[in-house]
C-alpha cells in the first residue's frame, strides 16, 4: 500500500515539474546582425562544427568560367597545379562557357534542369538571381570555419570593399559569392598635354575638371592628329560610369538597405547636368564605338578618359603605338575628403550540391586567393588581387607599369555597385537615360523616370 502511494506521489511530482517547465520562460536566441560594409563578419558558431567534420577528400568539382584565349590557358595551368598539390586530392574541372551573359542563360537553364556546376562565375546581381531559386550556398560559414576557414589576420588582409561586395541584404546578409579578383574605375590622363595647358597635375574637383576639359577642346595637343577636333573627354555610356560619378560626389545609386534605387539624387542630377552642359559647349563627346575613347586617347585626341583598370595594358599599347606621350591615372575628381573609387568585378559562387563538394569548392577558392596564386593571376589577367599582401609579390609589375601601382594604391577607397537581383535591367535603363541626357533631354525628369523604372524592376526581382 505504501509503495503504491509513493509511486502515485512521485508520478504527480513528475507531472507538476513538466507543467512548470512548459509554462516557464523560453530562451530567446540572440539577434544576429549583418556585418558592416567595412568590417569582417563576426564568426557564427553553429555551422562551424558541422563544416569542420566534413571530409572533402577525393571530390571532383566543376567550375564554369568566362575566361578565354591566353587567360584561359593561364587559369587552366593554375587549376592543374591545385589538382596536383592539394592534400585532399580534390579535382577541379574548369569549363569555358562563353561570356557572362552566356553563362547567366546557361545557369538559369541548369537550375531548372537540376544539373548545375559546383562553382560559377557571376556578377553579384546574377548570383542574386540564382539565389531566387535557392541555388547557392552562403560562403560566410566556410570563411569562419575553425578547421577550413580564414584566420582573423588573413581575413583582414582582404580589401574590405572586395570581401564585402557579395553580402546581399536582399537575402538577409547572405554572402552569395567570393571574389577572385577586382577592377577599379579610374581616370586616364595625358600628362604632356596637361602640362602644355599649364597644369602640373590632374584636377581633383569637378569644377576644375570642367575648366580643364574646355581648355583642351580649344587647345590641341602638339602631338595630336591635325585632322581631328580635340576633346577634353569622351563619355562611354555605361551604368558603371554613372555610378562612379555619383560616388565621387558622396552619393549612391541605391539606399543603404538595398530596398530602393536613388538614381534621381542631387548628386546624380549634378553629375549628369555637368556632362550635358559640357557637351553643349563642345568640350566633351560621346564614345560611338567600342574602346573608341581608348584609341582616341592613344593618338592624342583626348585629354581624359574614364574606364576600368583592366584596360591599363591596352592603354599602354595604344599610347606606345600612337602619340607616345607620358600618361598616368588618377581617381575621378571628387567632392568628398578622400577619393571614392568604384570597385567592380564578378565573383565565384558556390552552388548547392553535397556538403563534401561544397567544402571542396570553398577550398579551391581559398587557395586561389592566397598571395602567391593571386600574384600569378594578376600577371595572367591584368586584374587586381583581392589581398593587400599580394603587393609584396608584384614589385616587378609596379616598375614595369607604374600606373598599375597608382591604381593599386586607390583600392583602399573602394565603393561598390548594388549586388541585387534585377540590377542588370536597371543598368540598361541607366544607359538609355544617359544617352537621352547627352542628346539634350531634361536631366531631372529623365532621372526621375529612370528611378521609377529601375525600382519597378527591383520590386519584380525581389525574393
Amino acid at each position: 500500500m505504501k509503495s503504491r502511494k509513493f509511486a502515485i506521489f512521485m508520478g504527480l511530482l513528475l507531472i507538476v515539474a513538466m507543467l512548470l517547465a512548459a509554462c516557464g520562460p523560453k530562451a530567446t536566441p540572440a539577434p544576429t546582425k549583418a556585418p558592416a560594409p567595412t568590417q569582417a563578419p563576426a564568426p557564427t558558431k553553429a555551422p562551424l562544427d558541422a563544416i569542420s567534420k566534413i571530409d572533402p577528400s577525393n571530390q571532383t568539382i566543376t567550375y564554369w568560367y568566362q575566361h578565354s584565349r591566353a587567360r584561359e590557358k593561364g587559369l587552366q595551368g593554375m587549376i592543374k597545379d591545385f589538382n596536383e598539390s592539394n592534400p585532399w586530392h580534390i579535382t577541379v574541372k574548369g569549363e569555358y562557357q562563353g561570356s557572362y551573359s552566356d553563362i547567366y542563360k546557361k545557369m538559369l537553364a541548369a537550375i531548372a534542369a537540376g544539373e548545375m556546376p559546383n562553382l560559377v562565375v557571376a556578377y553579384q546581381n546574377q548570383a542574386a538571381s540564382y539565389e531566387l531559386s535557392g541555388a547557392l550556398v552562403d560562403v560566410t560559414p566556410y570563411m569562419n570555419s575553425k578547421k577550413y576557414g580564414l584566420t582573423t589576420d588573413v581575413l583582414n588582409d582582404y580589401f574590405p570593399a572586395f570581401i564585402n561586395q557579395d553580402i546581399s541584404k536582399q537575402f538577409k546578409g547572405m554572402r552569395i559569392g567570393f571574389p577572385p579578383n577586382r577592377s577599379v574605375e579610374i581616370m586616364y590622363y595625358n600628362m604632356d598635354w596637361l602640362k602644355e595647358l599649364g597644369y602640373d597635375k590632374p584636377p581633383t574637383s569637378w569644377d576644375k575638371w570642367a575648366e580643364v576639359v574646355c581648355k583642351a577642346a580649344k587647345t590641341p595637343y602638339s602631338k595630336g592628329p591635325a585632322d581631328a577636333k580635340p576633346l577634353g573627354y569622351e563619355l562611354s555610356i555605361d551604368a558603371s560610369r554613372f555610378a562612379s560619378m555619383v560616388f565621387s560626389r558622396g552619393g549612391d545609386v541605391m539606399n543603404a538597405d538595398q530596398s530602393a534605387y536613388t538614381y534621381n539624387s542631387p548628386e546624380a542630377i549634378a553629375a549628369m547636368q555637368l556632362l550635358q552642359d559640357l557637351s553643349k559647349k563642345g568640350c566633351i563627346g560621346v564614345v560611338t564605338e567600342r574602346y573608341g575613347d581608348q584609341s582616341d586617347f592613344g593618338v592624342g585626341k583626348l585629354l581624359f578618359t574614364i574606364g576600368s583598370s583592366s584596360g591599363l595594358p591596352y592603354y599602354k599599347k595604344a599610347v606606345d603605338s600612337g602619340a607616345k606621350f607620358q600618361w598616368g591615372i588618377a581617381p575621378l575628381p571628387h567632392t568628398t575628403k578622400n577619393p571614392v573609387v568604384n570597385i567592380y568585378g564578378a565573383s565565384i559562387s558556390i552552388v548547392k550540391s553535397t556538403p563534401e563538394k561544397q567544402l571542396a569548392s570553398w577550398l579551391f577558392l581559398k587557395w586561389f586567393t592566397e598571395p602567391k596564386q593571386q600574384a600569378r593571376w594578376v600577371r595572367i589577367s591584368n586584374y587586381f588581387p583581392v589581398r593587400k599582401s599580394t603587393a609584396a609579390e608584384l614589385g616587378d609589375l609596379f616598375k614595369e607599369l607604374p600606373p598599375y601601382k597608382s591604381a593599386f594604391d586607390l583600392l583602399q577607397y573602394g565603393k561598390t555597385e548594388p549586388p541585387v537581383a534585377g540590377y542588370d535591367v536597371a543598368r540598361n535603363y541607366v544607359g538609355q537615360a544617359m544617352s537621352a541626357i547627352m542628346d539634350g533631354a531634361d536631366v531631372k525628369s529623365t532621372l526621375d523616370d529612370l528611378n521609377q523604372k529601375a525600382n519597378a524592376a527591383l520590386k519584380e526581382a525581389q525574393p
